[in-house]
């Protein structure tokens, strides 16, 4: 097992790259260089790196991720700093390479949302492919209530995790949701006492990671293009993935071990 340490904390082991936000001391917040840096760097490794066929995304201390810094927002530092031209080009260099970064992780990405998710940080959750929340977290789309917008394009990914109706709920109230209603509205999909959560997470990860990867990450890539696409243009898609998936040693290697009853061993190729 690999661990480095800074604004995140990455631990690699059997495939499955955990990521933990470390900044519990201003509540894991995500607008700061330092942070959104090390986000999109561990995207970029996520990508780049094949041994790397999972990526779960957690938080250090009681919270999952408070978003955006409030105190930074009051005294105008930081990103928030200057006229309504220097904020603008702030966000497009800064917080939203967030979710461009995470939009174009190829592998799974599994949020294990360990306490609250507010502003950008319930964003941040719905921006992953998988959600599993403890039993103790809560939600809030809460912008309005500092008179601002979601401004990492949280509009975009919320409504397409739980309806427009639901986001709309969330956003122009910016009240908060517990866990179990996050689960009644699909915006998890499993539950955990709070010493389970990485645990499950993990047990996940793993069911995921022992699937043949190339073909992993093509369903993934189907999955987020289906929205896009219609009928007939998603056939297309899938009859030109699929031709090529059958050319590799792992699908022949998945084949035999499904008839011969046995685990597989895939290389990625």
């Amino acid at each position: 097992m690999k661990t480095t340490q800074s604004e995140l904390r990455t631990e690699l082991d059997e495939h499955i790259l955990t990521v933990t936000l470390n900044r519990p001391d201003i509540h894991n917040a995500i607008s700061h260089k330092g942070m959104i840096d090390e986000l999109v760097a561990v995207c970029e490794r996520a990508n780049q790196d094949s041994d790397i066929r999972v990526m779960i995304l957690t938080g250090a201390g009681t919270s999952f991720c408070a978003g955006g810094n409030i105190k930074d927002m009051q005294q105008k530092t930081d990103m928030f700093a200057g006229d309504a031209a220097a904020i603008e080009a702030a966000y497009k260099a800064g917080i939203q390479k967030i979710p461009q970064a995470l939009w174009h992780v190829e592998i799974p990405v599994i949020a294990a949302v360990n306490g609250a998710a507010v502003g950008a940080g319930c964003d941040l959750a719905m921006m992953c492919d998988i959600r599993l929340a403890a039993s103790t977290a809560r939600f809030a789309e809460s912008f309005v209530r500092l008179g601002i917008i979601p401004g990492d394009g949280g509009a975009w990914f919320l409504p397409r995790v739980i309806g427009q109706a639901r986001a709309s709920h969330m956003a122009l109230t910016g009240n908060a949701i517990d866990a179990h209603t996050a689960l009644d509205w699909g915006m998890v999909s499993f539950l955990s006492a709070p010493e389970d959560l990485m645990n499950d997470a993990h047990k996940i990860a793993g069911e995921i990671a022992r699937n043949p990867p190339l073909a992993v990450c093509a369903t993934k890539k189907l999955l987020r293009e289906s929205a896009q696409m219609d009928l007939d243009t998603m056939l297309a898609q899938c009859a030109n993935i699929q031709s090529h998936l059958h050319q590799t040693e792992d699908h022949i290697e998945a084949v035999n071990a499904f008839l011969e009853k046995r685990p597989g061993h895939f290389n990625g190729y």
